[in-house]
């Protein structure tokens, strides 16, 4: 069966070939190029973009910071500078925080050739102390920290107990109007966000889109 689609792909026409290309091509344009290709996030990116304009958000905190710039859209997704162009657009600010000095130099790498030092603040710190000592409201919260293992069953319960203690710590400082977005959700055992999302829907958050990546709003 495989054999025989490899023989029809082949035999289609060129155009045909660069349509199936452009289907699997999931941009943000015109927000971003379109040579940025977010697959897998681009419907939960596009819905929390319009979710940022519509409540005015004004505060970004994300936890696991984009390691390698804007190089890697397709495959972290670059949340860091996709939701830093649009706090600069919008007279926003975003803390962004990892404990691995390698991702967050490669961030602030990014951050300087961006341009975006007066609207982003990388730091190199525990996600969990840095939230105990935030004392701003937060508007929008980007959980992405502790990566996760489709294999290793150990760690996956260490990341998803991990992003649920994030959640706690910043809990107080969210609103009626707060968005909340998880990354990494759709992998074996129930992904990043599996015991947080279990926690929240019991506290009154609604989730609008279940997909790769799970985006919740308050009931």
């Amino acid at each position: 069966m495989v054999f025989k689609i490899l023989t029809i792909a082949l035999l289609l026409p060129p155009t045909i070939h660069f349509t199936l290309k452009f289907i699997k091509h999931k941009s943000l344009y015109p927000f971003m190029p379109f040579k940025y290709n977010f697959r897998r996030r681009r419907i939960t990116f596009a819905k929390t973009l319009k979710l940022l304009d519509e409540r005015h958000v004004k505060m970004i905190i994300e936890t696991g910071t984009s390691r390698e710039g804007l190089k890697n859209t397709k495959g972290d997704g670059a949340a860091t500078f996709v939701f830093g162009k649009w706090a600069k657009q919008n007279n926003a600010k975003m803390h962004s925080v990892d404990i691995s000095e390698e991702s967050v130099k490669g961030a602030q790498d990014e951050v300087n050739r961006q341009d975006l030092n007066d609207t982003i603040t990388v730091h190199l710190n525990d996600s969990l102390e840095f939230l105990k000592n935030f004392n701003e409201t937060v508007d929008f919260l980007y959980l992405d920290s502790y990566d996760y293992s489709k294999t290793d069953k150990e760690i996956q319960v260490k990341s998803q107990e991990h992003h649920l203690k994030e959640f706690q710590i910043i809990e107080d400082k969210l609103h009626d109007n707060s968005i909340v977005l998880i990354d990494d959700c759709g992998l074996p055992g129930g992904g990043k966000g599996k015991t947080v999302v279990e926690y929240m829907r019991k506290k009154n958050w609604k989730v609008l889109i279940d997909a790769y990546q799970i985006l919740l709003v308050k009931n």
